[in-house]
């Protein structure tokens, strides 16, 4: 009993506030979502993740396994979701990045401050900043079918992931009125992206669910696998363990949906993926949590 407690202290806070969102629409509220979007992206996301990278207490040799596991695992499930799409005869713009790219950000990063606090969280911005990194290079390369990576330079979730490494390996610090603002800032994010979150699934338009949905069930099998044996293969202890593990699980990301929108890929087919993927983590996560606490 105890146990099932603890999951549920842990998903409960993530499930309500993107209820919150959800129910805020539904109910005729308005919520400008690009405009909460770009404030988070621009600002809070960036700041949480400087000022977790720079205060972060984790061994140095810790955080370099987890972020060559984490780099790693993305790599392994590019190429095997890249040779499933191409024996499904599945579209590459519209599914590839989708798969790859789990929603670490909205959900990824609340589960894994409320399930192991601030060492959880420091652990999880670091395969949120790699992720990152790789939606805005790689997977916005594939979903508009061309252009430059150097693109994600533009990015100051990227910029801030960089300069937070830096301030991490020389041991500095910025000064404490500076920091505080910071927090402040950051502190933003999570609530935000969890309403957000909400809101976005309150508008989806899904088409083709019974496809997704069994699309959804190979993505979680193959993501929870792939993290599973990545974190064992590098004997990362039990913390960054089940971070790797649930941040590569996390479902389909509501900006890949954004992504197909922009650039002209089946968004209403990656809007299905979001759903079903969503849907089914609201059973999938507590038990893959019950398992790794």
């Amino acid at each position: 009993m105890n146990l099932y407690l603890t999951v549920l202290e842990i998903v409960g806070p993530v499930f309500l506030l993107a209820g919150v969102g959800y129910v805020w629409v539904k109910s005729g509220g308005e919520y400008r979502i690009a405009f909460v979007t770009r404030l988070a992206m621009t600002l809070a996301v960036p700041a949480l993740i400087f000022t977790a990278l720079m205060k972060t207490e984790i061994e140095p040799a810790a955080l370099t396994a987890l972020t060559l596991a984490t780099l790693i695992g993305y790599t392994v499930l590019t190429a095997v979701f890249f040779l499933a799409l191409r024996l499904l005869r599945l579209n590459m713009r519209t599914y590839l990045a989708p798969l790859i790219v789990g929603n670490t950000g909205n959900i990824g990063l609340p589960l894994a401050l409320f399930a192991f606090g601030e060492v959880g969280l420091g652990y999880a911005v670091i395969v949120f900043a790699v992720m990152a990194i790789w939606s805005f290079t790689f997977g916005v390369w594939v979903v508009a079918g061309g252009g430059s990576p150097l693109k994600a330079l533009k990015e100051p979730l990227v910029w801030a992931t960089l300069l937070g490494a830096l301030f991490l390996w020389q041991g500095w610090e910025t000064p404490v009125f500076l920091t505080s603002a910071l927090e402040l800032l950051g502190q933003l994010a999570i609530p935000l992206m969890l309403i957000t979150l909400g809101v976005a699934l309150a508008r989806l338009h899904p088409a083709g669910l019974g496809r997704a949905f069994l699309i959804s069930l190979a993505h979680g099998a193959v993501t929870v696998a792939v993290g599973w044996a990545i974190a064992s293969v590098f004997g990362l202890a039990p913390v960054p363990f089940a971070v790797l593990v649930i941040q590569l699980a996390t479902p389909v990301a509501v900006t890949s949906y954004m992504l197909a929108e922009k650039y002209g890929a089946d968004s209403d087919a990656v809007a299905g993926l979001v759903v079903t993927s969503t849907l089914l983590a609201v059973v999938t996560i507590p038990l893959l949590l019950a398992v790794l606490i």
